[in-house]
């Protein structure tokens, strides 16, 4: 019986590849790879001649017996385009099966998006919530952020350069204003970690581009539930400010920094207001 060895790639510069994982990638009989050319390019950098076949979200429904099936006859090593497979990339799918099948699957760890940019984010990482690519609905997203806000642990999230702005307001409104580490292309050559609280994030990538990790503040004391004299104090400042033709984002800010309320409880109250003079 062959073996699944799950093998973490590089995010970026090949050089972080490490020794063992070459050593797999030269001895299995197939590769299965969710991009082939990435991983070709790899590949030659090492001059490994192997079988590489594509596995990814498009294919893995139809490829999945077939890989699984390969495995009786042979050693198989699974990659992702980059980082360590099955951590928000196809490949989970695979790795369940053959275990309930009875083969062997084998982690050959090495780099990982995650964990490198907790390990740089200065913020603490004893506990952590890694909530991966959230959704691209805004409503859905929402929801999701605030299961996750009153959590005291830094969380973790993926976002592409097209949904990250819309991720940054939907952390403000949601989470409020706090301090985030944007890790953006880890390891290339256009490498940038950003520090900074959430406005200064949305201020800075006015036009994102390439792949982000974000790792953000978990709850803190500050963020408790306003009492109902503050949320009433609140309501009547906002209002007053509606009134006056000020824009939500502007508004939100002076309000918080007249009644010291998070930005995401603020905006919330907003909406109220505005649905209230519908």
């Amino acid at each position: 019986m062959g073996t699944l060895y799950v093998v973490a790639t590089p995010l970026g510069n090949l050089g972080d590849i490490t020794m063992r994982a070459l050593q797999v990638l030269r001895s299995v009989g197939l590769i299965a790879a969710e991009d082939t050319r990435t991983t070709r390019k790899l590949l030659a950098r090492y001059e490994i001649k192997a079988a590489v076949t594509s596995y990814h979200a498009r294919n893995a429904r139809a490829k999945l017996g077939a890989l699984v099936a390969e495995l009786a006859e042979k050693d198989i090593a699974l990659v992702s385009e980059a980082g360590t497979p099955g951590i928000s990339d196809p490949g989970s799918e695979l790795i369940a099966l053959a275990a309930e099948q009875g083969y062997a699957v084998v982690p050959v760890p090495g780099p990982s998006a995650v964990t490198a940019a907790l390990a740089v984010s200065g913020l603490p990482s004893q506990q952590f919530v890694f909530l991966g690519f959230l959704p691209s609905r805004a409503g859905e997203r929402r929801r999701a952020l605030q299961a996750a806000a009153s959590l005291p642990r830094t969380l973790v999230l993926l976002e592409a350069p097209h949904r990250l702005r819309a991720m940054l307001e939907a952390l403000l409104a949601t989470l409020g204003n706090r301090r985030v580490v944007v890790c953006r292309e880890m390891t290339k050559l256009h490498e940038e970690v950003f520090r900074a609280d959430v406005q200064g994030a949305l201020d800075h990538f006015l036009a994102p581009r390439g792949e982000f990790t974000l790792v953000v503040e978990g709850a803190t004391a500050k963020d408790a539930s306003p009492t109902a004299g503050e949320v009433t104090d609140a309501r009547a400042m906002l209002s007053k400010l509606r009134r006056s033709g000020m824009t939500a984002r502007d508004a939100v800010a002076q309000a918080s920094q007249a009644t010291g309320l998070r930005r995401r409880e603020l905006y919330r109250l907003w909406l109220e207001g505005n649905r209230g003079k519908q």
